[in-house]
């Protein structure tokens, strides 16, 4: 093994993780496993939790995405970074997924491109699974539209350049980010155009006669979801995915209890014992999923028979640090995978002056994916030495 990963996959809490559950006591190797972890005790020595990092970025829901775009909510954000630099040689240079989806999640979502516009998210398992595994019906049907949508932009764009000698030059300013957008979207389209005829493998799994989308059945939509992820990965058919879990007012029954509130009024519990309690069963549900996904990503192998997590970086967190107070700070954070040195808490000091922002972590991702970055938003180091 060459020491680079292949495959970035974030995940992403919209109403973040409970701290106090999340973090453990201990730092190092020889943790306790806090509650929120337990159920991923299977992989302990397949990830590392970071507490104390954060990119000094707003206070409030509303900068919650500065989770993956940095200081500033809405910018440039990580998967875009790596997708631009490693995700053209796959069919799909991103995916974006979401879970427990509802109208407050538009705009807020986790990816944005370099021009700042929010990348849409897939909520429908079976529109994910017919995107990764098309028939030779659908090939034809998709390849048609993609032509015909790619010729429709060739006329916006000409138009819009007729317009563009009679504008002042601030306007000019903004037209060119508008080109530089479509001519995104475009190469995106050729991609997709050129590998419609690829022979793509069409796994033995079948997907839910009806797509789990309803909010309250957010947990197994994250299943399907995962499930497809790991298919995504095994089949090379993507190098960079985003998995955002959000959710609102559902009322989940789990045991065989029904909660005491719902999913966002439990994340703004005010301390209540009670309301701590069912949140933190909440959370580990989400956990659940996600260890069964690390799982599969351990007993899946690539070409060369390695473990796909091996070569698979995972970085679950959120943006948000404290749902209760609005805080953006001190994010809970998990890395798995991508053939680093695993198994320990690393509590960062975020007082301390010049300590590690989230974003030096991120620029250890980037160089772990093979990327020669020195930078990311407001950070300017690594954090190397804290995998070695």
């Amino acid at each position: 093994m060459d020491g680079r990963a292949r495959t970035f996959v974030s995940v992403g809490a919209y109403l973040g993780w409970h701290a106090p559950a999340f973090f453990p006591k201990q730092t190092g190797a020889g943790y306790e496993m806090p509650p929120l972890l337990e159920p991923l005790g299977a992989h302990r020595e397949h990830f590392t939790i970071f507490s104390g990092l954060d990119h000094r970025a707003p206070n409030g829901h509303e900068a919650w995405n500065n989770y993956l775009c940095g200081k500033v909510p809405g910018s440039y954000s990580l998967d875009q970074v790596i997708a631009d630099r490693i995700g053209q040689s796959s069919r799909f240079p991103s995916l974006h997924l979401i879970a427990g989806a509802s109208e407050h999640t538009n705009g807020r979502q986790m990816s944005y491109t370099k021009e700042g516009v929010p990348l849409p998210e897939i909520e429908r398992p079976s529109v994910l699974y017919k995107k990764l595994f098309l028939s030779s019906a659908d090939r034809a049907r998709v390849g048609y539209v993609l032509s015909s949508g790619r010729s429709a932009l060739d006329d916006v764009v000409g138009d819009a350049k007729r317009l563009q000698g009679a504008l002042p030059a601030s306007d000019r300013a903004k037209l060119d980010e508008y080109f530089e957008s479509v001519r995104g979207v475009e190469r995106r389209m050729a991609r997709e155009i050129a590998s419609i005829d690829v022979p793509v493998p069409q796994p033995d799994y079948k997907v839910p006669e009806t797509d789990p989308i309803t909010p309250n059945l957010m947990m197994e939509a994250e299943q399907v979801m995962y499930d497809l992820m790991a298919l995504a990965i095994q089949t090379e058919s993507t190098r960079v995915m985003t998995f955002g879990l959000y959710g609102l007012g559902q009322v989940f029954t789990i045991d065989g209890q029904p909660l005491s509130a719902g999913y966002h009024a439990l994340s703004h519990h005010g301390n209540d014992p009670g309301m701590v309690r069912d949140l933190i069963k909440l959370e580990r549900s989400h956990m659940v999923q996600l260890a069964g996904f690390l799982r599969q990503l351990r007993e899946k192998k690539d070409a060369h028979g390695r473990p796909l997590l091996d070569t698979t970086i995972v970085l679950a967190g959120t943006g948000m640090g404290d749902a209760s107070r609005h805080s953006n700070q001190n994010l809970p954070m998990l890395v798995a995978g991508g053939g680093f040195q695993h198994g320990r808490h690393i509590a960062v000091d975020r007082s301390a002056n010049g300590g590690p922002l989230l974003g030096d972590l991120y620029v250890t991702l980037m160089q772990r994916l093979g990327m020669e970055v020195g930078t990311f938003s407001n950070a300017s180091r690594n954090m190397n030495q804290f995998f070695s």
